[in-house]
């Protein structure tokens, strides 16, 4: 069959190569889409191109012979030519184009006839079908050699491979470190490894004789059993879980635990594969670390870590259940499970801490409470600096044992936070009650005394207790209000214990919160200062005026100096706040006397600074003082510097010299609030002050006509002794006319009081001035 887009031979001949490309293509064309190989068309073409060479020579050889077209129809097999179409069409080709194209061509001489040619074409077919068919059945005779070698090659690989495959499997089985075992879907076990033998006892048969259901655990996690009835009905491949075993000997065998479902070829569930991880050990370990990480290493008590694991507990909303064991072992797993480490240690704290549960439960229906006492030994710190650390060391664990033993009723706990702090809780229905009784047991406890080195000592504490309903706060915010509270109980004079106070908590957390804002507050520009003016008893004009410090908080408002002045002296931010208030008193007063020059103020000519016993100590005070003083240009005379007399009880000449250093130099020295240190009056000698200033207490009878007798014989006794040692008096606290009348009459030197002003502004001494000087 030759394709009907074939063209026609050409009217005028071509060179022979030419014509041989022509057939070439013509031969492509027809049988290319009829062949499976990879190349191109045009490759294709380039390919018969040779072939068709051979036929021509074949067609034209002066002695004939077929042979080359049997070797052409061999070809074109091995090209992949093997479609039968594909024989057809390169039959068709040759017999209709082989001698059009390529007959005369080759034979210019004209030696053969037409007829003759198409004779040998007829004969060249024969050959080119003959060779074909061979070199086609050759070629599948080949492949099925080939097919039934490979089919035998894999048969014997395969059974080399499962003979492989089953000794792999053996070695692993016996090998592996992890135990194995098969069963079938009844559970009887079918075989086991070695390693799982071992991890039993290493009794074969005990383990080989049991089934699968005997191996149930008090400790089994409650969906193991049901996970392992889905595997066996085929609902689920496999599963993973933590699980105990009893060894022969009755021993825990703690297990990672993986069973697969195994299925034969039609998908049925046959057997079943378990491989168990021995973790035994690790588990003790790790129980050990847990132990070692949440108790104290000193007095085996949990430690702060435990404890709020336990109070966090304690506080979550109430349930019908118990605070999931308040104790928790917290005895079990204390000290004795630190002496005695290891399984038994995991064991007793297990025991117990269920225990400790299900007794500090609370009856249905009723709220879950607790009750906390937060302890702190008082004066503990001078046992460690007299005795060393190690008595220190030894007292704390007996005071360790006694807290114990009060902690021995359902759902208390007693742990060490760290230093000579402990806590106790109790938890259940009625803490209300509980919580002051274990107070008082660990105060009766503490009251017996401890012998280190031969000495004997009595341990004082003072405990803070917090008391509430579960549900209420969190940990942070109850550990926070004991430790508040146990420092009231501490301020009261300690061994005692208090109760917390929603408003006093309140109030040391606002001292707190004081606290830290207070150094950043004077970056901040927050302080500013008011001025309270001194007057002349004698003629009312004014002398002088206090500088007095007021704090601009953001959120509290304006602060005075009882609020934060203590803060800042507990700081040590003191000594920059006070220069700063020294720095702009004396600027103030500065500005005051240039308008006193100027003639546009009659106001005061000195100013007094209040200096705290902080300050006295400071190395840098005289330095600081006159530094101060020069840079602003004010005289040392303008300037009087008060100093509390609580401050000065005792001072030896050390804190002394400072002060008489600035008195040499006309700086006034003032002895605040006198008469409330009950300092011996002959001390005034020796200490470098020109002015007393005289504390409210003494004036308080004096407001009202007539005043106290016994007030005025003690004030005109003070100004006699004050004026013998030539020095002035001031009284503070005046607040009526005739408290002024009666400190002028006994000779008090000047005052300052609500009578005259409250503190304010600078600019509100301009008006005070200009109505004197009236």
């Amino acid at each position: 069959m030759v394709p009907a887009e074939v063209p026609d031979a050409p009217a005028e001949p071509d060179g022979l190569e030419d014509r041989l490309r022509r057939f070439a293509t013509i031969w492509s064309r027809a049988i290319f889409p009829a062949t499976a190989t990879s190349l191109t068309r045009s490759e294709f073409e380039q390919h018969l191109l040779p072939l068709a060479r051979r036929l021509t020579d074949a067609l034209h050889d002066k002695i004939f012979d077929a042979a080359p077209a049997h070797g052409v129809g061999a070809a074109l097999v091995a090209a992949h030519c093997t479609d039968p179409d594909a024989l057809a069409r390169s039959l068709g080709v040759v017999d209709a184009y082989l001698v059009l194209y390529c007959g005369a061509a080759a034979d210019p001489a004209g030696d053969l006839a037409a007829e003759e040619l198409r004779a040998r074409s007829a004969r060249l077919q024969h050959a080119f079908a003959a060779g074909f068919a061979q070199a086609l059945r050759e070629r599948t005779l080949a492949e099925q050699e080939a097919i039934a070698r490979s089919a035998l090659a894999a048969r014997g690989a395969a059974e080399d491979a499962l003979h492989a495959t089953e000794a792999r499997f053996r070695a692993v089985f016996e090998g592996a470190a992890i135990g194995i075992g098969i069963a079938d879907l009844d559970g009887h076990v079918l075989e086991v490894n070695d390693t799982l033998t071992q991890m039993f006892g290493g009794l074969e048969h005990h383990v080989r004789s049991r089934n699968v259901s005997e191996w149930v655990h008090p400790d089994d996690a409650p969906h193991v059993w049901g996970m392992y009835s889905e595997l066996i009905r085929g609902e689920r491949e496999n599963f993973r879980t933590e699980k105990a075993f009893f060894r022969n000997d009755g021993t825990a065998l703690w297990t990672n635990l993986t069973v697969s479902l195994l299925r034969d070829a039609d998908g049925v569930p046959q057997y079943q594969l378990a491989l168990l991880e021995d973790t035994t050990e690790r588990r003790l370990l790790n129980l050990r670390l847990r132990y070692e990480a949440t108790h104290d290493a000193l007095t085996g008590l949990p430690n702060r870590t435990l404890f709020f694991e336990r109070l966090e507990k304690a506080l979550a909303p109430a349930r019908e259940t118990s605070q999931d064991s308040t104790k928790d072992g917290a005895r079990g797993s204390g000290k004795d499970g630190a002496k005695g480490g290891g399984k038994d240690s995991a064991k007793g704290g297990a025991k117990d801490a269920a225990k400790g549960g299900a007794k500090g439960a609370a009856p249905s229906g009723r709220p879950a409470r607790f009750g906390l006492c937060y302890l702190d030994l008082d004066g503990f710190k001078a046992i460690n600096d007299s005795l060393g650390h190690s008595a220190g060391d030894r007292m704390l664990v007996e005071v360790a044992d006694r807290l114990q033993s009060c902690a021995t009723a359902p759902g208390e706990m007693v742990a060490r936070l760290g230093g000579d702090e402990f806590v106790a809780l109790t938890t259940g229905p009625d803490t209300q009650r509980e919580v002051a009784d274990l107070a008082s047991r660990i105060l009766g406890v503490l009251a017996t005394p401890i012998s280190l080195d031969g000495r004997e000592f009595t341990v004082r504490g003072s405990i803070g207790i917090v008391e509430g309903k579960a549900g209420e706060s969190t940990a942070a915010e109850v550990l926070r209000s004991a430790d508040i509270t146990m420092y009231r109980a501490k301020s009261a004079g300690g061994n005692r214990f208090e109760h917390a106070d929603a408003e006093a908590d309140a109030r040391a957390i606002t001292r707190h919160g004081l606290t830290t804002s207070l150094p950043t507050a004077l970056e901040r520009g927050e302080f500013f200062i008011e001025y309270q003016p001194l007057v002349h008893l004698a003629d009312g004009t004014v002398h002088g005026a206090e500088a007095l410090v007021r704090w601009s908080h953001p959120t509290h408002g304006v602060l005075g100096p009882d609020r934060f002045i203590p803060l800042a002296e507990h700081t040590g931010l003191i000594v920059p706040l006070g220069r700063w208030v020294l720095e702009q008193s004396v600027t103030q007063a500065r500005a005051w006397q240039e308008e006193l020059a100027a003639g546009t103020f009659a106001g005061p000519l000195r100013i007094n600074v209040n200096l705290s016993p902080a300050q006295l100590h400071h190395p840098g005070l005289v330095a600081d003082t006159v530094e101060v003083l020069e840079r602003v240009g004010l005289a040392p005379g303008s300037l009087c510097l008060e100093v509390t007399e609580s401050a000065l009880i005792g001072a030896d000449e050390d804190l002394l010299k400072p002060l008489r250093q600035l008195a040499e130099m006309g700086v006034d020295i003032a002895l605040d609030d006198f008469g409330t240190g009950y300092s011996n009056l002959a001390n005034l000698r020796r200490l470098p002050v020109s002015v007393l200033k005289l504390d409210r207490s003494f004036t308080q009878g004096m407001q009202q006509h007539p005043a106290d007798p016994v007030d005025l014989k003690i004030v005109e006794g003070i100004v006699s002794l004050a004026h013998g040692l030539e020095l002035a008096v001031t009284v503070e606290g005046v607040e009526t006319g005739a408290q002024a009348e009666h400190l002028r009459r006994l000779g008090c030197d000047t005052a300052q009081g609500w009578y005259y002003a409250r503190p304010g502004p600078p600019e509100m001494l301009h008006t005070l001035s200009l109505a004197d000087a009236v």
